[in-house]
């Protein structure tokens, strides 16, 4: 083998030493750590690539990071790895912020604070210098965590006003009601399936990997991302478009079955082999530039002795016991706030007249451990108000007050939104800033009121919500907590049924926060 350029002297070829191969072992060793302390976050994402064809590409993420290493294994010859104290700050950093999400039940905050662990322990073992000359395959790893589905509803409500102004713009007339609408041919509904989202984290992904493989530019690497993540969205709005004309066209013959996801499939591919043909004209054909090289070999050419096996066991030793500590407070909060006593929400004393139901509907909520569930009506109020609380206790993902699974309506309901806003209430006596959403389905429209109580707080905000009960438990309060929904019919005037609605508030309110704090301390 010939060295290149500038790094004569270097004897690349030589067999590692002992301390080099007990180097790695230990290097591997601090890898390894996070994947089994944290082995619930990394089960938990090996679930959702299971279970989510969204989010299958993360089996492929590690496979790609490690063959990205391995193309550029002549930098473990080049330049020495070198323990990095401060990393373990980092990776402190880290195990807090999963802690805090543990606490808060934020799964996707867990899994990125565990992935992001990987390139930490990295630069812990092997220095600024080497694990900077890796960090676009290390940093890929964080592809694999399970994110997108924040962007459904933008995208869905995006895709339906593109859809929408498109169709009418060809002169076609549309009647829209939310994110359905209708054609003189047939009706049509934008729904998560048709959000795009999938569309655009395949090409963030693959977009990612084009532009470090293809360029040596910063500017253009980062010009390629962003191309990758606008194309794909305007992208998806012309396959709805086209899927929407096409089935117009045939009379609803085609693009209403399995052929609506071939055409989107099909039409995304080529997009995307056009995007990569367009790039691939300002390619750099020096995808290993040497010129860092010659500096590092000469940094050991020139005497530098290697790290002795003691710092780098100590570095290992750090390493471990700083991502140990987290994982065993969780472990130990979850037994202190761990309340076996189940849940007693039956004393909701409220005192209006109970009715019977004015709609079929029910909010699609995961299994709370108590519910109560009725509709009251007042003789002086203009509408009935239906009252719904869904308390929630030892809570885990899949059982959770706060959760994306969590919905007024799933896309196969009869009844759906609308549209929503917040408003400012007050909740006996303390004000409180709540969600309002107007539905619609077989019984008519109806407006829902909803808001949580943790702890003894009142929000509407999931983020806000994920703080409070994070806070709880670090407090060994427990993870109680409970959604209020109120909802009367719209009729002729949704005014008449938020005055229902605020006048159950003004008398009830106090009842219903009596029945949840009387739930959560018995």
């Amino acid at each position: 083998m010939t060295p290149p350029s500038g790094i004569a002297g270097a004897n690349l070829d030589a067999a590692p030493t002992p301390l080099a191969r007990s180097s790695a072992m230990l290097i591997a060793l601090a890898l390894l750590a996070p994947f089994f302390l944290y082995l619930g976050t990394a089960e938990s994402l090996v679930a959702i690539w299971n279970s989510s064809e969204t989010f299958a590409h993360g089996y492929a993420i590690l496979p790609i990071s490690l063959w990205l290493i391995w193309r550029r294994r002549d930098v473990f010859d080049a330049i020495p790895a070198r323990p990095w104290a401060p990393a373990l700050l980092l990776l402190a950093v880290l195990g807090a912020g999963w802690l805090l999400a543990r606490m808060g039940e934020v799964q996707v905050v867990m899994q990125y604070a565990f992935v992001a662990m990987f390139p930490i322990v990295a630069l812990a073992m092997l220095g600024p210098r080497l694990a900077g000359a890796l960090a676009f395959p290390l940093l890929f790893l964080l592809l694999a965590v399970p994110f997108g589905e924040v962007f459904v509803a933008p995208l869905i409500n995006l895709t339906a006003d593109f859809t929408v102004w498109a169709v009418q713009a060809t002169g076609i007339p549309v009647l829209r009601n939310g994110t359905r609408f209708e054609l003189p041919t047939g009706s049509w509904s934008v729904v998560e399936a048709c959000s795009g989202v999938r569309y655009l984290i395949s090409s963030v992904t693959l977009g990612c990997l084009y532009a470090y493989l293809t360029y040596q530019s910063t500017k253009k690497r980062l010009l390629f991302v962003v191309v990758s993540i606008i194309v794909p969205i305007i992208a998806n709005g012309l396959r709805a478009y086209m899927i929407v004309m096409i089935g117009h066209l045939s009379g609803m013959e085609l693009a209403t079955g399995v052929d609506h996801l071939i055409y989107g499939w099909v039409f995304f591919g080529l997009v995307m082999l056009l995007m990569f043909w367009i790039g691939s004209f300002w390619r750099d054909d020096d995808p290993l530039p040497a010129a860092e090289l010659p500096v590092a070999a000469r940094t050991r050419r020139d005497g530098v002795p290697p790290v002795s096996m003691a710092r780098m066991a100590a570095m290992c030793a750090a390493v471990v016991a700083v991502a140990a500590l987290w994982p065993g407070f969780a472990r130990y909060n979850d037994a202190a706030n761990l309340n076996p006593q189940p849940v007693q929400l039956t004393n909701v004393a409220v005192g209006w007249p109970q009715v019977a139901p004015f709609t079929g509907w029910t909010p699609r909520w995961v299994a709370p451990d108590a519910a109560y569930r009725a509709t009251f009506r007042n003789p002086d109020a203009a509408a009935p108000v239906s009252l719904d609380i869904m308390y929630y206790r030892n809570q885990r993902n899949g059982k959770a007050l706060i959760s994306s699974v969590n919905t007024l309506a799933t896309s196969d309901d009869a009844w759906h939104a609308l549209g929503g806003s917040a408003r400012s209430e007050t909740i006996d006596g303390k004000p409180v800033t709540l969600r309002e959403t107007r539905m619609t389905g077989p019984d008519g429209q109806f407006l829902v009121w909803q808001w949580m109580s943790i702890d003894g707080h009142l929000t509407s905000n999931n983020y806000v919500g994920k703080l409070l009960q994070a806070q709880a438990k670090l407090r060994f309060r427990g993870d109680d907590g409970a959604v209020v929904l109120l909802s009367a019919p719209v009729g002729d005037n949704p005014d008449a049924a938020r005055a229902a609605l605020r006048a159950f508030m003004t008398v009830q309110g106090q009842a219903i926060e009596r029945a949840i704090e009387h739930a959560r301390t018995h």
